[in-house]
Parts: structure tokens; sequence; C-alpha cells
């Protein structure tokens, strides 16, 4: 069924699907939309229309004021995605300053709110600015993802700082704190690269300012122990002299070094061994640091339990 623009009655190029058959239909071949294709700005003299037209396509409605400074940061990114998803949906940016009335009919409280409008009826909605992956990933439950994306400027981030690229992480991630002043897994991630970095003074400010919750959370739990540990542990050129050696105390030191790199999974394997290989190592060194991570991480961690019951297997 062809898409009908609310605003003039007549179809559109792309033949589209609604959310509920999204995820079982392919995406149609289509040439790319243009932006006036697909957005439009919504008010008094259309809205009818509008709702008309989510009996064919879905509308996703962007309630915005001119005052909101998350909805100046909000409508850009929607704007991209609706041309990218080529008219899987349309558009709909709703001043609710200047429609007070059709701002109250729709429930809007406070802005920005988006909501995603399919048959007439409200399928799902989401309030604030959030970040570009998350509104991708909301969008994944209701519309196959479209092809050739460009990786996301916290895949970029990740990837460089898996690449020891600390500096380019660390720049992304600041942009995305300033974007995103309330999305407090930026400042955790830009802690996270400001250790990789070597400047943990800044990592351990920035993790201090946070709000309490924030604070304890598993996330910064687990970036003050990079810290922590990253004091105890030898350089990478300590380490890297140790080739060959495979006594417990260079066992030890390895573990040590991949904790504090962020590299848990693998550090708490090689403690494990460790205790394995010589439980009496320095006083019990590797079970210490075991017990150490684990109230570093958080009791509800995926990397806590699994080791916690793998350390009780080995012990009893």
């Amino acid at each position: 069924m062809p898409i009908v623009d609310p605003r003039t009655g007549e179809p559109l190029s792309s033949p589209q699907v609604s959310p509920q058959e999204a995820s079982t239909q392919p995406a149609a071949d289509a040439a790319p939309l243009r932006a006036e294709d697909v957005i439009i700005e919504l008010d008094a003299s259309n809205i009818q229309q509008v709702l008309e037209a989510s009996m064919q396509v879905p509308v996703l409605l962007d309630c915005w004021a001119p005052w909101c400074e998350p909805c100046k940061t909000l409508m850009p990114i929607l704007e991209k995605l609706a041309i990218e998803y080529n008219g899987a949906f349309l558009l709909a940016k709703l001043d609710v300053e200047a429609n007070p009335e059709i701002s109250s009919q729709l429930g809007v409280r406070s802005v920005p709110d988006v909501k995603l409008v399919s048959q007439g009826g409200l399928v799902d909605s989401f309030q604030g600015a959030l970040p570009e992956k998350q509104i991708r990933e909301w969008l994944a439950r209701y519309f196959p993802a479209p092809e050739d994306v460009p990786p996301s400027p916290e895949d970029q981030a990740a990837e460089a700082l898996a690449a020891g690229d600390a500096a380019t992480a660390r720049e992304i991630y600041q942009q995305l704190v300033v974007q995103y002043p309330e999305h407090y897994a930026y400042q955790v991630a830009l802690a996270r690269a400001l250790v990789a970095g070597g400047l943990t003074e800044d990592a351990r400010s920035l993790l201090d300012n946070l709000p309490p919750e924030e604070r304890e959370a598993p996330a910064a739990r687990g970036v003050r122990a990079s810290i922590a540990f990253g004091e105890q542990a030898l350089s990478h050129a300590e380490i890297d002299a140790m080739q060959g050696r495979d006594d417990s105390e260079a066992q030890f030191q390895r573990a040590l070094r991949q904790v504090a790199d962020g590299d848990y999974e693998a550090g708490l394997e090689s403690l494990l061994t460790l205790m394995k290989q010589d439980r009496g190592y320095n006083d019990d060194a590797a079970r210490k640091m075991l017990l150490q991570v684990f109230d570093a991480l958080g009791a509800d961690h995926p990397l806590t339990v699994t080791y916690r019951r793998k350390l009780f297997t080995m012990m009893y």
C-alpha cells in the first residue's frame, strides 16, 4: 500500500508496512526519498490527515518547543533517521507552544516527547533527548534497520579505545557529554578513556562529580577499580620484560595488569588459574584479588556471578 502525503493526498514513491508487519517483511527496494517527502510540520490544519496517513504508514511524532534545548539536540537526529529509513515512517514535528490544544489532546506534559503512531493509535513513546544509538535501538523494535548505516559515535569511540587510541575516544566522548549532559554513561565512558590515556586524576575527578547513585553504579565502580588496580600494577613495559616467565609472580602481575586495563574476564580467568596452580602464593593473593575485583564490579555484574560460582566450585 503506498504512503499518502498528508499535505497533498498524493501517494509517495515507497510502499511500506506497519510496525507490526515490519519485523516480518523485508524492506522494499525504492529510490531514496527527499526530506520533504518524509518530514512534515504538524498543526491544526493537517493533524487529521496525519492520523489518517498513519493507517498506511507509521508516524513518528516529535513534540518540541522553541525554548527547549534538548529538543534542539534531538530534532536533527530524528530528521536524519527519517531520511535514512527512507519512508519506513513519517516524521511529524509538533511545536507544542504554537499548538497547545493538540499538545493537550496528545497528553504531552514535557518535551521532548516522541510518540510512534500507527493505525491511528499510540504504539510507543519515549521522553527526553536520547542519544542516537538508543533511538536506533528503540526504532529497531518496529522497523528493519536501514542498510549501510555508518558507525555511531559510541561505536567509533569504543573501536578507538580497543585500538589503543585513547585520545580519539576521549574526544568523541567529550562531545557526547556536551550533547547529553544527563546521560551519565557517557561521563563514565569518558572517565574510562581518560584512564586509558593516563589521565587518572581527571578521571577520578569526573567520577567524583557524578550523582551518588551513578557513582556507586557498577560501570563507575569498574572504572574506579581500573584506577586502583592500575596504581598497583606493573607498567606494560615491565610486564613485557617478564616475557617467557611462567612463575606465580609473573602470572599474578599479568592478571593484575589485565584487570587494570579493564580486561576483567581475562584477569579473573588468570587469577583463577593461578589459584588452581599455587593456592598459597603470597598468602593467597590470587583469591584476595578475585574478591577485590568482585567488589569493584558489583555483586550483580555477570562476571562477578560467573566467577563467584567458579571460585566456589573450585574451593568446595
